[in-house]
């Protein structure tokens, strides 16, 4: 019953931060680039960002404590848990150090460079923040890949 719940959040956690990211970097960044002036454009991602990331460092917490809560309980610890779990594991792991440094420093600099109106600086920003969440999409698809058929395809 526990690893139930465990592994329900888990995946819930992945989907929501996995799949906000690929929303927006596939569908509404485009739509963004090719409607808005950089002002309205900068404005509307600095408050999509104040609104998503809050949900992202929920999921990482809710991933690492149900991810190492199911490694040490239900699978007897890191060395009896499979190949696929200690890819995922360490994928995830880089994936929510990206996410902080994203956190930390562009989007950081992103909102100041907003609120003062420096454009210039504000797309800096939102292009580092874009190629960072381009990597860390194509890292949570790989992640996704490999929790729902490593166990099969052999990892």
């Amino acid at each position: 019953m526990f690893f139930a719940i465990a592994l329900t959040v888990h995946v819930l956690a992945a989907v929501i931060w996995v799949g906000g990211m690929f929303f927006a970097y596939v569908c509404l960044r485009p739509a963004a680039a090719g409607v808005l002036e950089p002002p309205p454009r900068l404005t509307l991602w600095s408050q999509v960002f104040s609104r998503f990331f809050p949900w992202v460092w929920g999921c990482v917490a809710v991933l690492l404590v149900s991810g190492f809560w199911m490694i040490f309980v239900y699978f007897g610890g890191m060395k009896q848990a499979g190949a696929y779990v200690h890819i995922m594991m360490t994928v995830g792991i880089v994936m929510m150090f990206i996410f902080m440094y994203v956190f930390f420093a562009p989007y950081q600099r992103l909102k100041r460079a907003v609120a003062a109106g420096d454009w210039p600086a504000g797309g800096k920003s939102l292009n580092q923040i874009r190629i960072l969440v381009g990597t860390n999409t194509a890292l949570g698809l790989l992640t996704v890949a490999v929790a729902a058929g490593g166990r099969y395809l052999g990892f």
